[in-house]
Order: structure tokens, then C-alpha cells, then sequence
């Protein structure tokens, strides 16, 4: 169906080309959701969660490089009227989200610096 678009298809998708992406369904979908008084859960691929965090908390391009979000384990975010975060803390046991966030920096190279006031909740 698709062998006619050649060289046509990207090899990969920039964060910035990710971040276009998922705010137009943050904002068509997700946004009016919360606004409306849903609480929402979001699972996405690590790459789709990392221009959200972008988004939400105002992170700049040098920084996010540096974000280590661990896989599977829940973020929660608080948010304010202009739906950016107030605060946000991992759900979970403190020693697996630092393990998760380390695993992750192992497999990207980055030190896990940016996460080292780690706040979880149980």
C-alpha cells in the first residue's frame, strides 16, 4: 500500500517534528479532557512523552536532551489554569524510579543529574 512512497518516508522523527505532533492532539484531544475536570493518563513511546514533558514544564531544547524519564513507571502532573505543570512526581517505591531513571541514562549516555530531586509518591 505504501511501496510507491520510496525515499519519500523519513528514517526518523526529530523531537521537534514529535513535539508538532503531539501538541496538535494535546490540544484537540487531551486538553479540553483536563479542562473539563478528567484526570488523563497518557501512555505513549518515550519519544512522544519527552516533547509533552517539553511542553508542559517548559523545558529547553538543551535540557530535554538531558531528561531521563524511566519506562513505566507513572508520572502524574498538577497543572495550572494554562495547563503547565505546577508540580509533577513519579508514583512508585523511590529506589525503582531512581534505578529506572539510571537505566535509562545507561542506555542514552546522559547522567542522570537532571532528575536527582527525584519526587515520588506512593
Amino acid at each position: 500500500r505504501y511501496s510507491d512512497l520510496g525515499s519519500k518516508l523519513p528514517n526518523t522523527e526529530s523531537l521537534h517534528d514529535t513535539l508538532d505532533r503531539v501538541l496538535e492532539y494535546w490540544e484537540s484531544t487531551i486538553r479540553p479532557q483536563i479542562e473539563a475536570g478528567k484526570q488523563v493518563m497518557i501512555c505513549a513511546h518515550g519519544n512522544s512523552l519527552r516533547a509533552l514533558m517539553k511542553y508542559i514544564e517548559n523545558i529547553s531544547d538543551e535540557d530535554i536532551a538531558k531528561v531521563n524519564m524511566p519506562t513505566g513507571i507513572p508520572l502524574v502532573y498538577e497543572l495550572d489554569e494554562t495547563m503547565h505543570a505546577q508540580k509533577r512526581y513519579y508514583l512508585g517505591d523511590k529506589r525503582k524510579v531512581e534505578a529506572g531513571i539510571n537505566e535509562v541514562a545507561s542506555q542514552t549516555g546522559n547522567k542522570a543529574e537532571n532528575d536527582k530531586k527525584v519526587n515520588v509518591k506512593k
